[in-house]
């Protein structure tokens, strides 16, 4: 691992973007990398095939599901030669803290928020994704937003994906 990233006020090894389905992880996550140089992982490319297949279903996830998953991403940001931006719910904080602890990383989460409205307008319009709009609700009942003792930065998906990252680029550089 290398040294830990000093950005802004926000001291990380790793970046997480977290978030409900259609919070526009996998967007403003891409958009993110490319502007703080950082490889992009996309955590729903690491779900073992009975997840995509029980959610494709539209039958939510439970802890035991999620755990083997997100072991395998922490244990992915742990071998990672340096920082990485990853795309991941992170829905509860015992998932949060099971990244922490199985990556051993100081992680920075980028918590996407936004309005129930808006949040399913995006799920219906997306087409091929196997999480279908049935398990916004689920999810939205699961979500533990991030305390302030967790290193984590709050951001409204309300604005378009480069307006996002400008200002989560700002939030990062404005407590230098």
């Amino acid at each position: 691992m290398t040294q830990a990233q000093q950005t802004g006020g926000h001291h990380a090894d790793h970046f997480i973007v977290m978030g409900v389905a259609g919070a526009g992880k996998s967007t403003i996550a891409e958009l993110l990398a490319e502007r703080l140089g950082y490889p992009l992982v996309e955590g729903d490319a690491h779900h073992p095939q009975a997840n995509i297949e029980k959610m494709s279903a539209g039958i939510p996830l439970d802890d035991s599901d999620r755990a083997p998953w997100l072991e395998e991403l922490g244990a992915l940001m742990r071998r990672s030669d340096g920082p990485v931006v990853l795309t991941c719910s992170s829905l509860k904080r015992k998932y949060r803290d099971l990244l922490r602890g199985s990556s051993g990383s100081d992680i920075l989460f980028v918590y996407l928020h936004g309005s129930r409205k808006l949040l399913s307008e995006r799920m219906n319009s997306r087409t091929g994704h196997f999480m279908p709009p049935s398990l916004l609700e689920s999810q939205l009942e699961s979500l533990e937003v991030p305390g302030d003792d967790e290193n984590s930065l709050r951001v409204d998906i309300g604005p378009k994906p480069e307006v996002i990252v400008d200002r989560i680029i700002a939030s990062l550089n404005s407590r230098a």
